[in-house]
């Protein structure tokens, strides 16, 4: 190699001072601290003016210093036996770990170090070291870790996915409900995990909505491997960088299928009641009934009859000698099966079927249905409807049993008036406002106060021998239908039934 000349070398050294200036002078504006220590002790040999910002010490105060007496007592080791919180690369060591400040409390700071030898016994002179401020780092990798563990301990569904809506990660209970245990899930889309309704839906109308306001929910199905679908309470979030870019989406499933199964067994047991209510008005009504299908059937008998004597021992008849007697047995026989057909029509157990009704039609036909049973307690009924009546929305056979539970109380309760006179029971409708209002009154001794405020609670009944049922149930059928139920004393004596149902507009 070619010797310097003196103005080379007087350069390179020049050189070399400002290079050392600016590196000195780097260390001591920067806000890393710079250290040198000693081998072996680690005593603070030098520090740059840094250590005053992350340690409270001044440079005088540190120097002479061993860093183990800094240590936090649990991390000391950790470096001493090089534990996995430090690594090293080239040279390099690098380290987390708790070091004490001035007054008294410890800070993470994160520390490289490398070894600085004679060249020529090859010997450890001193220890050159960086350390920065780790606290908020060391703080937001504990929020994640617990953001983490909450994230995978929690039974609601969390998917994670890029914004090409493909699946970045699972926690632990949608990859068990969505039974993906050992499925490689990133290589799936969300329309994989969704089915076709939903993911349409979240593209139509999730994706811009919780573009715009940050998140959206909405209540719709996953499905699991197999196809077989997941009712679930669905969130949709966003996230944005610090920049407003949307960074990545979250969704948040909440699985509704026992409260769903739930649902469908309050439904199935409401169905169950409402038919047992059915039963028992059908019951209360039965000696009205029978009167009512043993009169059509009485004559029948007595137009047989009629023939029988009449063309008894006769060698030959024509059809017009007996036409009017059998026709009228026939209409008979037809008038009785009506009787019959709509008890098995009321009885029956079946799912509702809301349809356009003729409501005129459906409160004569309850009225006619319980002329005997009025009969038999002394009491007219008095249909007050107006003309050209709306058609309503509803299902027939609920509304039906409304009425009727209506009608009967209404019947009993005349019954029970403490006169016998002849009393009247008047069922009125008429529009109102885009719905129908549907009246029974009587002439009874009214309700007393103290009930009138429980009346349509379950098991709740002002009979002696009620069980409390009826209008509890045909409360929950008008509700169930969008109307309301409900009871008032009338002036002059005696109680009216309101209640009201949609019209179709």
């Amino acid at each position: 190699m070619k010797p310097l000349t003196p103005e080379q070398g007087r350069s390179a050294l020049s050189d070399d001072a400002e290079r050392n200036r600016l590196l000195a002078e780097m260390a001591e504006q920067s806000t890393d601290m710079i250290s040198r220590h000693t081998p072996g002790d680690w005593r603070f040999i030098y520090a740059s003016p840094a250590v005053t910002h992350l340690l409270g010490f001044t440079v005088e105060e540190i120097v002479g210093m061993s860093a183990y007496d800094l240590y936090h007592p649990d991390d000391v080791k950790d470096f001493q036996n090089r534990a996995p919180s430090v690594t090293y690369d080239r040279g390099l060591y690098t380290h987390t770990y708790r070091f004490r400040c001035k007054d008294g409390h410890y800070t993470w700071l994160e520390s490289t170090s490398r070894t600085i030898r004679d060249p020529e016994t090859n010997e450890i002179k001193e220890i050159l070291v960086v350390s920065r401020d780790a606290s908020h780092r060391i703080k937001a990798d504990k929020a994640n870790r617990r953001l983490a563990r909450v994230l995978e301990s929690t039974q609601d569904l969390v998917i994670f996915s890029d914004l090409d809506l493909q699946i970045t990660h699972l926690n632990e209970a949608a990859r068990r409900c969505l039974t993906l245990e050992h499925t490689d899930y990133t290589r799936l889309s969300l329309q994989s995990v969704m089915g076709l309704k939903a993911f349409q839906t979240l593209l139509a109308d999730g994706l811009p909505t919780a573009k715009e306001q940050g998140s959206w929910r909405s209540e719709l199905s996953l499905q699991n491997r197999e196809g077989a679908p997941i009712p679930v309470m669905l969130e949709l979030l966003v996230h944005r960088s610090l920049h407003g870019d949307i960074e990545y989406l979250s969704l948040v499933a909440r699985d509704l299928s026992e409260k769903k199964a739930a649902e469908a067994q309050v439904k199935q047991y409401q169905a169950e009641i409402d038919h047992a209510s059915r039963l028992i008005t059908m019951g209360e009504l039965a000696s009205s009934l029978a009167h009512e299908l043993n009169q059509p059937l009485l004559a029948m008998v007595s137009f047989l009859r009629g023939i029988e004597r009449r063309f008894a021992g006769a060698e030959a008849l024509s059809w017009q000698d007996i036409e009017v007697p059998i026709t009228r047995s026939i209409n008979t026989a037809l008038r009785a099966g009506e009787i019959v057909h709509r008890m098995m029509d009321f009885t029956r157990k079946q799912e509702p079927n809301i349809t356009e009704l003729d409501i005129t039609s459906l409160i004569r036909g309850i009225c006619e249905f319980c002329e005997s049973t009025a009969e038999r307690h002394n009491v007219r009924i008095l249909c007050d409807l107006d003309d050209k009546l709306p058609v309503v929305r509803g299902d027939q056979i609920q509304l039906e049993q409304v009425l009727l539970n209506l009608l009967v109380n209404a019947l009993e309760a005349c019954d029970s008036a403490a006169e016998h006179a002849l009393k009247t029971v008047r069922v009125g409708a008429r529009a109102q406002e885009g719905r129908l209002l549907i009246t029974v009154e009587d002439e009874g001794p009214g309700i007393p106060g103290a009930d009138l405020p429980h009346i349509f609670e379950r098991f709740y009944s002002t009979k002696g021998k009620g069980l409390g049922m009826g209008l509890a149930i045909s409360r929950s059928l008008v509700e169930n239908l969008g109307g309301e139920l409900w009871a008032e004393n009338l002036p002059q004596a005696g109680s009216r039934f309101s209640f009201t149902v949609n019209t179709v507009n």
